[in-house]
């Protein structure tokens, strides 16, 4: 299992109200080059996001499922890649101090992934969140704070 955390210097509102844009998902996710909502409306339960990624010269074309929601506070997704399997991610966005401390946890489920999960996988997932956690920040810090919200 690999389980990341990074601080993030805005609201915990803030971060809640990028992860629940549907159409910035690409923004902060590392790997999909496209992405757009497709069934119902993101994040409720079930909703739904269509996603590309290139892998060199192969495209690979997946989704995302929305199977936990607790606004503002927990996303869990289930990303479902075709052939390469589903893997689960939990977002746990908790207050610390005027800040949110955004706490990412993923593992695969089923195909390949699930199959072969081991240390050098996690590693993998490690190097992964750090980037995507890094991306959720800048996109989070980069929006206009709103009236009240501390500097």
């Amino acid at each position: 299992m690999a389980v990341r955390h990074q601080l993030i210097k805005r609201h915990p509102d803030t971060v809640w109200a990028v992860l629940a844009d549907g159409g910035r998902y690409q923004d902060w996710v590392v790997g999909p080059y496209r992405s757009q909502p497709c069934e119902g409306v993101w994040p409720e339960l079930g909703s739904t996001i269509s996603y590309s990624v290139h892998l060199g010269p192969w495209s690979l074309s997946g989704r995302t499922v929305v199977r936990r929601c607790e606004p503002p506070k927990e996303l869990e997704l289930e990303v479902d890649s075709g052939a390469l399997g589903t893997a689960r991610i939990a977002v746990e966005i908790r207050p610390w101090g005027e800040h949110a401390l955004v706490i990412m946890d993923e593992h695969p489920l089923q195909g390949p992934g699930g199959l072969l999960h081991n240390t050098v996988l996690d590693a993998l997932f490690q190097l992964r969140h750090r980037s995507m956690l890094k991306r959720l920040a800048r996109v989070v810090e980069s929006r206009p704070r709103q009236p009240g919200e501390a500097v």
